[in-house]
């Protein structure tokens, strides 16, 4: 195969890992709103619970969790797709690491804003919409965007349970015409092209709102 043939082959991947990056990352960032929530709980059985939960899925490869998603549950509880056997595994792992960054952010936030947001009257809702919620999001979107690209290269373990993402392409691709080292080389130029892609678009939006915050 020539060379614009093997680019374009594992192009068709392409759309695999971004959507298994984006899918992950929406699962965790999502699900991680009450776990974070649960884990500054001033009930210490709720925030106990929560730090267990945080640090078990923290803790486990994320290749064991998606063997044990798709060999295990999938064959023997609800039948699941590679794909969301890894959306699933993947979400999980994000959402444990995402409320630790909505943690952080929350620990940001100057208290004073807090209490003037009390003493204004406004109700949770009202504090979580207009104060702290953008706010939060403002301060975890570094650690955010980084976990992102982190993601998107995890993605690949996604291959061994048969995902036809970019690591698993390359892989076939490579038994078929034995050029490996210039198939493993356009699939990492893919992967080094969407982190850039996402880092810049990571700092584009955080100068905007840093360039709002300061007028």
């Amino acid at each position: 195969m020539t060379l614009l043939d093997l680019g374009i082959a594992l192009l068709k991947a392409l759309p695999w890992t971004l959507a298994l990056t984006v899918a992950s990352l929406l699962v965790g960032a999502l699900s991680a709103i009450p776990l974070c929530m649960m884990s500054i709980s001033k009930n210490r059985v709720v925030s106990h619970f929560a730090f267990w939960v945080i640090v078990f899925f923290r803790s486990i490869p994320p290749l064991v969790w998606l063997f044990f998603i798709f060999f295990a549950v999938s064959q023997n509880i609800v039948q699941l797709s590679p794909f969301s056997s890894a959306v699933i595994g993947l979400g999980l792992i994000t959402a444990a690491n995402m409320a630790e960054i909505y943690r952080g952010a929350l620990q940001a936030i100057p208290a004073g804003q807090r209490e003037a947001s009390t003493v204004l009257g406004l109700s949770q809702l009202q504090r979580a919409r207009d104060i702290i919620g953008p706010q939060v999001f403002r301060y975890s979107l570094p650690a955010t965007s980084t976990y992102a690209i982190g993601l998107l290269k995890d993605t690949a373990i996604a291959s061994t349970i048969g995902v036809p993402e970019i690591a698993q392409t390359a892989y076939q691709l490579s038994q078929q015409t034995f050029q490996g080292l210039t198939i493993f080389a356009i699939a990492g130029g893919y992967y080094l092209l969407v982190s850039i892609l996402m880092a810049w678009v990571s700092r584009a939006v955080d100068s905007r709102i840093r360039a709002k915050v300061e007028r």
